[in-house]
């Protein structure tokens, strides 16, 4: 591999998690996770920033059985794979009720295409504004007019985004024609500070109760090498106070393009015992909330 590689090999996940330390609820939903390979069967686009190792649908189930007997999951059409919603709609369809997904389409698709993954699962469509490849619209303007589409499915859309970089947050995102689910908790670093105008104008999107977050990949945007992440706490809770009927949970599993220490999955949930230490709170997270968007 080279300085210049356009599809740089990125490092897998932790090959042995641990269990976390609080008791995992049951019915819990895993919110944010990816599917990948073998790439001879699922080849990859080649607007890809990043080429991941395997990761596969067995080594994610033993992983939700390490942590603490996770059920039920969502899958989120990674970036890597364009449109092409081929692997994740097959591992849905292998897990049948037990899975849902989150598809990325181009805008021109038709309705007898959106008819048929909702049939397979799907419960919303991805922008990914961060990564190569993950953007399939002309703009934000599309977008907004693309939710009308998807409105009477019950579908949200979920973007992925810096927040405190993200122009004029509230009013684009609560302008669309469907919740939106906002993933990595903002994607702000957590050196930008709570107080930063870009997270407050998010959290003031969240009090409101158009937005979802997924409370995924705080490894994303700490400045700490290893967890727990005790700078990602304050963002994480101040969320959770927000609107704690808002607010998700994933692995972001298997952590694909991060190029710093990776984490083991077990203290990476244990985490959320931490930013959710009440029982009641920490079930909303895990179970309901995630049971009402994605229509478990």
């Amino acid at each position: 591999m080279t300085a210049d590689d356009p599809y740089p090999l990125c490092q897998g996940a932790d090959p042995d998690p641990t269990p976390v330390t609080f008791a995992v609820p049951p019915g819990t939903i895993d919110c944010h996770a990816h599917i990948f390979g073998p790439e001879s069967r699922y080849p990859y686009s080649p607007r890809r920033g990043y080429t991941p190792p395997d990761a596969s649908l067995q080594t994610f189930l033993n992983l939700h059985r390490t942590l603490g007997g996770i059920e039920r999951a969502v899958l989120t059409q990674p970036s890597v794979y364009g449109t092409d919603n081929s692997c994740m709609l097959d591992a849905v369809d292998t897990m049948g009720d037990r899975f849902r997904a989150i598809a990325a389409v181009d805008e021109d698709i038709s309705d007898k295409e959106l008819e048929d993954l909702h049939a397979r699962g799907v419960r919303g469509v991805r922008v990914n504004l961060v990564d190569k490849g993950g953007m399939s619209f002309d703009g934000i303007d599309a977008v907004r007019r693309f939710t009308q589409r998807i409105k009477d499915f019950g579908w949200h859309l979920e973007v992925l985004i810096h927040v405190h970089e993200f122009e004029d947050l509230y009013a684009t995102l609560n302008s669309m024609a469907v919740d939106v689910c906002v993933g990595h908790l903002g994607y702000m670093k957590t050196s930008h500070g709570l107080d930063h105008p870009g997270f407050q104008e998010f959290l003031n999107l969240v009090r409101h109760g158009r937005c979802w977050v997924k409370l995924s990949g705080s490894y994303r945007i700490t400045t700490s090498d290893l967890p727990p992440y005790s700078d990602v706490k304050p963002l994480a809770q101040a969320l959770i106070e927000a609107n704690e009927d808002r607010i998700l949970w994933g692995t972001d599993w298997p952590h694909p393009v991060f190029k710093g220490t990776m984490p083991n999955d077990g203290p990476l949930m244990d985490q959320l015992g931490t930013w959710a230490p009440d029982e009641k709170v920490r079930k909303k997270i895990l179970v309901d909330n995630p049971s009402a968007l994605y229509g478990f």
